[in-house]
């Protein structure tokens, strides 16, 4: 029997693909179901990362079709005040990288200037070059990268990290996604000196402030992730505590929420020390009360006129 001519085959393009099934089988939805049980709101980069993941799935059942074409650039730029959940997207965006196989580790590398920079000639790139040797396979994540930038001093080292940076970002994309982070017009600044650094960036994602209401619930769940409760009065006493600590300076969203349950937390065994010879039930262990909450020095009067976000004390007032 006289095989055919493969190369006079017809090409067939009426293959059936089921995106869905795709999508369940690399257990990427798992990760972003995740995603939104770890953090309130955020729903612009929450659309983006799925976005990101909708790409990056394409693209796999694209190449079993053989389909070629770049590979796509995912290296990302994080934008937003702290406590905002970049660390945390950034260590779910490393879990879909692996599960959709453009990560061999996904493994989050969290980094700022002071791991990368040395303080003398020779110490940078071996410094820089470690870091990026143990991110490969994973996610680099460096907060406040635009410090590694700093052209008012002659003798920085910065810059000579950021040009070992540039490189193995463009010639590593497929084995190492770099993600910049930090404060939004800080950040832009950066851009505008590093030009090369800003090609290399495909993704830029701002993440907005909590809202008062957004910090109550993530309150709730860092409550509950500890078996922790507030009492319904402690619940009201919290929701007040919210709006007058935003005012303040130096607040850092759900930074400064989890802050402040460890403050709660604190009195909470305070009060129930000074209670000891009396029995005390697994409720009481678990419930926080309105005078855990309304000792804090926000609620005392003046709090707010304060210079800067100091207490009495000089403390960060809580």
């Amino acid at each position: 029997m006289i095989e055919p001519d493969q190369d006079a085959l017809p090409e067939t393009n009426d293959a059936l693909i089921d995106l869905e099934a795709e999508l369940r089988d690399s257990n990427v939805q798992e990760v972003l179901d995740k995603l939104d049980r770890e953090l309130i709101g955020l729903k612009p980069v929450k659309t983006r990362i799925r976005e990101i993941a909708a790409l990056l799935l394409v693209d796999r059942m694209r190449r079993k079709f053989n389909l070629t074409s770049a590979a796509p650039t995912l290296h990302m730029c994080f934008t937003g005040n702290p406590g905002t959940g970049k660390t945390t997207v950034a260590m779910r965006m490393g879990e879909i990288l692996k599960r959709l196989g453009y990560a061999r580790e996904g493994h989050l590398v969290t980094v700022t200037r002071d791991d990368l920079v040395g303080q003398y000639i020779g110490h940078t790139a071996p410094k820089t070059k470690e870091v990026i040797k143990k991110a490969m396979g994973g996610v680099l994540f460096i907060d406040e990268a635009y410090y590694l930038y700093k052209p008012e001093n002659e003798r920085d080292y910065g810059a000579e990290s950021i040009e070992i940076l540039l490189q193995v970002m463009e010639n590593n994309r497929d084995d190492l996604v770099v993600i910049l982070a930090g404060y939004k017009d800080k950040m832009d600044k950066f851009f505008m000196s590093n030009p090369g650094m800003r090609s290399r960036i495909a993704h830029h994602v701002d993440f907005p402030d909590y809202r008062a209401e957004e910090l109550l619930a993530i309150a709730k769940l860092m409550l509950a992730s500890q078996n922790y409760r507030f009492s319904n009065e402690a619940e009201k006493a919290f929701a007040e505590y919210i709006p007058l600590r935003m005012k303040l300076e130096h607040f850092a969203n759900a930074r400064s929420i989890r802050n402040a349950l460890d403050r709660a937390r604190l009195r909470q065994a305070n009060r129930l020390f000074a209670r000891r010879g009396q029995a005390l039930t697994k409720m009481d262990l678990m419930t926080i009360e309105p005078d855990d909450i309304r000792a804090s020095r926000v609620f005392k009067e003046g709090a707010l006129d304060l210079d800067g976000d100091e207490g009495a004390n000089g403390t960060i007032p809580v």
